[in-house]
């Protein structure tokens, strides 16, 4: 969850560090280790843990045709190579700068807080994995792979270039995509790092070169201190933030025939897979020059008309900028909500066929809490809940509404929908409740799914639970997104973001008050998986196709063996019945969102 360079912070504390790679760590050394690489290896066999490259396999995936969209304002070298060539030795200023980054990460702000100590954050399966992974082939081992999964599901998440030598949290990593190709039954897995600016300048310099957003800005000393170390970098040189400074780690969305990597502080970045399922960076994508500014990580797709819906939040004002692009991929200009009168952690919004809607929550920031040495982002006990809720073809924020629904705090959004008399709308979120322990302390969190239904002539608002369990990361049939469904898969927490097991959610069992759960699939002791995804059965417009008629799907992660596998699941079965698991040739991190995508649809990117 990339965002703003003064954005929102959260918390994931586990136990102790582990790596389980194909690469062991560098050993111990009598000296202080002032830089750790991961470093991509040449592509090579793989050991006998690893099948062999999908170059040398009998049966590669179907070639796919491609073309680099003239929005892109700057493409990624080829993934091979780069990793050979020599780095000129440091200059005189970077060993400078360096030495201070040290001071600095050890004296003045160093990693005290388990939230921010990378010793606990990228613990276990949070861990890295140290280099990239070509396309290698992967064995079924239960089941098969249905014809409906010919394509290939991609995951984003964080992953840092650099082993943190100060504080870190998991949003500061750099975003690395998991990609599994499949076809016609068999599956490749490739991992490949987005090659944003940052990646590669802090590549081709051999360390980093750019602060941790979420953890680096904690306390008015740190923040002056870092501040001080960046702007000396951009004056000598050494960073250049005129192609942006963004992770691209948090998800991805396929749209006008672009795939695009996102994180909330840049551009996107646009990605395709090669005709051997290989990832490849094509750079930074700003719509023909109209997106100049960063863009949220969720925007919402309607399959009926294939517009493409989208926002962007500041830490100024305007504190929430609205704007869409047709079905085309062409922006539309920037509606400014200036009756959002505070800067609010706005991660994701939902869509109806005539509204957008934004949830102004107890999360905001702060910068005077750097004086006292806290966050300058926080939650605020003091201010009650908003919704707001604009026509989606608005072209200024003059038919804004905005609702008070107290307590109500969304990091993420399901679903909304109008009713059938106009009158209404219903949104469906999990409502992350003890707020005030997001920053620090997710595990204590619980994020309660409700309902939530808005009277737009009365404002009145009516609340209720859809399940008691804690859930999140939720996603339904996209063929549904702003139409009123039936059907919701969540991850479960045990506790976040720890994800145990995957729940099916029937919603019209809440209109009697009844907890909506009627399928679920625990992973089992000691395996934890991440968000769920649903793949249609049949193609998106078949619209005969039942809305639960399809898979869902999932990378799950086996924390007794360091084992992971791709899990296939029936999503119309009692128990989401497994069709098929994929033992991968190695460890795929825990992550953020993911998408499939069908093979029709990658030989047009």
């Amino acid at each position: 969850m990339d965002a703003l360079s003064s954005s929102f912070l959260s918390t994931f504390s586990t136990q102790k560090l582990l790596y389980r790679t194909t690469t062991p760590p560098p050993p111990p050394s009598s000296s202080p280790i002032l830089n750790v690489r991961i470093e991509e290896k040449p592509q090579q066999t793989p050991t006998t843990k690893t099948t062999q490259p999908i170059s040398t396999s009998t049966t590669p995936p179907p070639k796919t045709t491609s073309q680099t969209p003239s929005s892109i304002r700057s493409s990624s070298s080829s993934n091979s190579l780069q990793s050979t060539k020599r780095k000129a030795e440091p200059s005189v200023p970077a060993l400078v700068f360096n030495a201070l980054d040290d001071i600095i990460n050890t004296f003045i702000d160093p990693p005290v807080k388990p939230s921010v100590d990378p010793k606990h954050v990228l613990s276990q399966n949070f861990a890295p994995v140290l280099n990239e992974l070509p396309p290698t082939e992967c064995k079924v081992i239960q089941g098969s792979l249905p014809p409906s999964l010919n394509g290939a599901y991609i995951r984003n998440g964080p992953n840092p270039q650099f082993l943190p030598r100060g504080p870190y949290h998991l949003f500061d990593g750099d975003g690395m995509l998991h990609s599994l190709r499949i076809s016609q039954g068999k599956a490749w897995l490739c991992s490949r790092y987005v090659k944003t600016n940052k990646y590669k300048l802090e590549r081709e310099a051999g360390f980093p070169l750019f602060p941790n957003v979420f953890s680096g800005f904690n306390g008015l000393t740190a923040s002056a201190a870092r501040g001080a170390l960046s702007a000396a970098r951009i004056l000598t040189g050494q960073v250049d933030l005129s192609n942006g400074f963004g992770l691209a780690n948090t998800s991805l969305v396929l749209f006008a025939n672009r795939l695009l990597a996102l994180g909330e502080s840049d551009l996107p970045y646009s990605v395709r897979l090669s005709s051997n399922g290989d990832i490849e960076t094509l750079g930074r994508y700003d719509f023909d020059g109209k997106l100049f500014m960063s863009m949220t990580a969720h925007p919402k797709i309607d399959s009926d008309t294939g517009e493409a819906f989208a926002f962007r939040y500041s830490p100024v004002p305007p504190f929430l900028t609205y704007f869409r692009f047709n079905k085309n991929g062409v922006k539309q200009p920037d509606v400014p909500i200036f009756s959002m009168t505070r800067p609010s952690f706005l991660h994701d919004f939902a869509i109806t066929k005539k509204y957008a809607i934004f949830a102004d929550i107890q999360i905001g920031m702060n910068p005077l809490e750097m004086i006292a040495g806290g966050s300058p982002v926080g939650s605020d006990p003091s201010k009650v809940s908003r919704i707001g809720v604009i026509p989606r073809y608005a072209k200024d924020e003059s038919e804004m509404k905005w609702f008070d629904v107290p307590g109500f705090n969304i990091i993420h959004a399901i679903n909304a929908w109008d009713e059938e008399d106009g009158n209404a709308i219903e949104m469906v979120a999990p409502n992350i409740l003890s707020v005030e322990h997001t920053l620090e302390r997710m595990e204590l969190v619980h994020a309660l799914v409700e309902k939530v239904r808005i009277d737009l002539n009365t404002g009145i608002v009516k609340r209720y639970p859809i399940s008691a369990r804690n859930l999140d990361f939720a996603v339904i049939n996209q063929a549904y997104v702003g139409k009123k469904n039936k059907y919701v898969y969540a991850a479960v927490g045990d506790p976040m973001p720890k994800i145990s097991g995957v729940v099916k959610l029937d919603l019209s069992k809440g209109d009697h008050r009844e907890d909506c759960i009627v399928a679920s699939r625990m992973y089992g002791e000691g395996c934890y998986g991440g968000e769920p995804f649903f793949v249609a059965r049949e193609a998106a417009d078949n619209l005969d196709a039942e809305e639960d008629d399809g898979y869902v799907v999932s990378y799950v992660h086996d924390e007794n063996t360091g084992e992971s596998r791709f899990l296939v699941m029936d999503a119309k079965s009692p128990n989401l019945d497994l069709v098929a698991t994929v033992k991968l040739p190695r460890r795929v991190p825990y992550g953020f969102h993911g998408l499939f995508v069908a093979e029709s649809d990658l030989n047009r990117i």
